[in-house]
């Protein structure tokens, strides 16, 4: 995949396709009894990567619908990266066996930084960490806790570490329909020299236009969730 990609998100709570607001889980809207049904449907509109995330894997901190994402994935030709509640190499491992392209780890990342050198030697461009951001500072174990340390700071540690990608996510912007922090996002390109993917708060195609407007290098796409299934963006209109 080369140039700028808008990813559909396919977030999958108690086995359904659901958008949260700012993580709160009882904030949730749900969109589809079967994220599958989606997953075809953002194919077939021309998506070109999918972002799954087993939101009940991340407040239990294993993976819950492991089966249900492994199923979506080879009801899809294309790819698709996994996160929520993924903490463990065997965990990536599975994942990976079973068709996934990309694994996203979080929480262990922060609280465990000596791991991700290794992890990311070994899954190279199939290891993705995600990095969580609310006032500054990561958020963990679903976005219920803060780690205290800095996002700008992590990305640098990441990046030094050898990861090939991170999803930078804006917490206060996710699933608000505000915008997004393109700034947060800018600064973060800055920082680093890995690809990064942006999250949180697109509301229009305005959006995705203020960030291919800043021409960073590294940053590779943004994902987009509520916006799509509420009809905001077309996703045929804003896929190159």
């Amino acid at each position: 995949m080369n140039g700028f990609t808008v990813i559909p998100a396919i977030d999958i709570k108690g086995g359904r396709c659901v958008r949260l607001r700012q993580g709160v889980a009882s904030a949730e809207t749900v969109f589809d009894d079967d994220p599958l049904a989606e997953a075809r449907r953002w194919e077939a509109a021309g998506a070109r990567l999918l972002h799954v995330v087993d939101l009940d894997g991340a407040f239990a901190g294993r993976p819950v619908h492991r089966e249900l994402i492994l199923k979506l994935v080879r009801q899809v030709s294309i790819p698709v990266q996994v996160g929520g509640g993924i903490r463990k190499r065997d965990e990536i491992r599975e994942y990976l066996d079973g068709g996934v392209a990309r694994v996203i780890i979080g929480t262990r990342a922060v609280e465990e930084p000596e791991i991700v050198r290794a992890l990311a030697a070994e899954f190279r461009e199939a290891l993705i960490v995600g990095i969580d951001a609310r006032s500054g500072k990561v958020a963990v174990r679903g976005w219920t806790e803060s780690s205290g340390v800095s996002a700008a700071d992590f990305a640098r540690e990441v990046d030094a570490a050898g990861v090939a990608r991170i999803i930078y996510t804006d917490i206060s912007r996710d699933g608000m329909m505000a915008g997004v922090n393109v700034a947060a996002v800018d600064r973060v390109c800055e920082a680093v020299a890995c690809r990064v993917v942006a999250s949180g708060g697109v509301a229009s195609s305005d959006d995705i236009a203020a960030l291919r407007d800043l021409r960073r290098p590294n940053l590779e796409g943004v994902i987009v969730g509520r916006a799509l299934y509420e009809g905001r963006i077309r996703l045929e209109d804003v896929t190159d």
